[in-house]
C-alpha cells in the first residue's frame, strides 16, 4: 500500500524526495510503514511479499586511498550478503577503508540515522557500487530514509535513477 507524498511528512525529507523521483518518473512503487528495524533480518520480517534478497542493503564505507585523498562512498548488496573488503580496497586502490561512523552517515545524509540509509547515494552526493546480484531480483526494497518506512520498486527502475557502477564486490 502506497502512501500519498503529504502523508510523508513524518519521515526524514529524503523519503519524499525519493517518493517523488519515483512518481515523477512514472515508476511503480509500492511503500510500508512498520516497527524500526536496523538490520535486514529485521526488515525482511516486517515487508510482507518480500525475501530477505531482495533487501537492498545501503552501506557506507570511508575509503583511504592515501593520507590525503579519502572519501566516502555507497555500497549496495543483498540483504545477506556481505562485501569483500579485499575486493573494494582493490576497486579504489585503497590503502584502508572502514565503515562510517555515525556522526559521519549523520553529516553525510544530513540526519538518515544507521539502518535508515535509502541506496540512493546520489540524493546525498556520494558515490554508489552495486553489487550485481542485487539485479537477479526483479523487485528489490529498503529503508527510504528512515527506519520504520521502506520502498520496493523495480530494481530496474532503481538502475536507471541512481546510475550506480555495477561492480561483483560480495564475499
Amino acid at each position: 500500500m502506497s502512501l500519498p507524498i503529504q502523508m510523508l511528512e513524518n519521515y526524514h525529507p529524503v523519503t519524499s524526495k525519493i517518493a517523488e523521483l519515483l512518481e515523477t518518473n512514472n515508476m511503480w512503487f509500492e511503500t510500508f510503514e512498520h516497527e524500526p528495524v536496523r538490520t535486514s533480518e529485521e526488515a525482511s520480517k516486517v515487508r510482507d511479499g518480500y525475501t530477505i534478497d531482495q533487501g537492498a542493503k545501503a552501506l557506507i564505507i570511508r575509503v583511504k586511498i592515501s593520507s590525503a585523498n579519502k572519501k566516502f562512498v555507497m555500497l549496495v548488496l543483498p540483504g545477506v550478503s556481505r562485501f569483500d573488503v579485499n575486493r573494494v580496497k582493490q576497486l579504489f586502490e585503497a590503502k584502508d577503508i572502514r565503515f562510517a561512523t555515525e556522526q559521519e552517515v549523520d553529516d553525510l545524509t544530513i540526519g538518515v540515522k544507521p539502518g535508515g540509509v535509502p541506496p540512493f547515494g546520489n540524493l546525498f552526493d556520494i558515490e554508489v557500487i552495486v553489487d550485481p546480484q542485487l539485479f537477479e531480483n526483479e523487485k528489490i526494497v529498503f529503508n527510504a530514509g528512515d527506519k520504520s518506512f521502506s520502498v520496493g520498486m523495480y530494481s530496474k527502475d532503481y538502475l536507471q535513477l541512481v546510475d550506480p557502477q555495477v561492480v561483483s564486490i560480495l564475499s
